[in-house]
């Protein structure tokens, strides 16, 4: 076989604890004693020795307030290696969080390190606008955090102007923890924003931080309001 034919697909040297593996691909530098939580099924190869957990125990003390009331979809990885993991060929989105928390959709949540904190909790200051509020999954700490998005998705900066940044809950992947959020009501504005109809709503945020946005907004198993 000619290698060169393959060699552009090569894993490159390891730079980092989560890096991309292309656009739809998420590599890991597994090491002992730094342990991994996944989206269960995610595995697409590993090099080395790595070891799988499926709902471990720090994860079914989450599965009665897991977003989807299905159970919590992750399993614990551990081991000295290389993990690829990949979900239906979404994008992989990297963040390295330095003492930060980030707020994601949990079905855009696709690995993350083990020791850093995490749990489900309520999106506050939109209670009045969605009725019974949103709840997403907050990770917090130093390490590393892969999303995915259904497309090449944007990170908009809300701290470079005074404009809130506005945002159909939709295509909302993540956003920093930081941020102040409101919901906004419009009329008439279906056919520009979203895909209801009659009155259309949006997520608006404010201060220091970003907030990751898919091309995409296919409501299916998407933020999910609960009593």
């Amino acid at each position: 076989m000619d290698q060169q034919m393959i060699s552009g697909f090569a894993p490159a040297p390891v730079a980092a604890r989560m890096e991309n593996h292309g656009a739809s691909m998420l590599k890991v530098a597994m090491q002992s004693g730094q342990d991994l939580f996944a989206r269960t099924g995610s595995m697409v190869a590993y090099e080395g020795f790595v070891q799988y957990e499926p709902n471990p125990p720090a994860v079914r003390q989450m599965a009665s307030q897991w977003l989807t009331g299905e159970g919590a979809p992750l399993m614990r990885c551990s081991g000295d290696g290389l993990l690829y993991l990949a979900d239906y060929g979404a994008n992989v989105v990297c963040i390295n969080l330095n003492g930060d928390s980030l707020s994601v959709n949990g079905t855009n949540l696709l690995a993350f390190d083990a020791h850093l904190q995490w749990g489900v909790e309520r999106v506050k200051g939109i209670a009045k606008f969605a009725g019974q509020g949103l709840f997403n999954v907050g990770v917090s700490g130093t390490g590393w955090v892969a999303l995915t998005s259904r497309g090449t998705p944007i990170v908009v900066d809300c701290g470079r102007g005074e404009d809130e940044t506005y945002v159909d809950p939709d295509a909302l992947v993540a956003w920093s923890s930081g941020l102040k959020v409101k919901g906004k009501r419009s009329f008439k504005a279906s056919s520009l924003i979203g895909r209801g109809s009659g009155e259309a709503y949006q997520l608006g945020f404010s201060g220091q931080g970003f907030v990751v946005v898919q091309p995409s907004e296919d409501s299916t198993d998407r933020l999910r309001a609960r009593g």
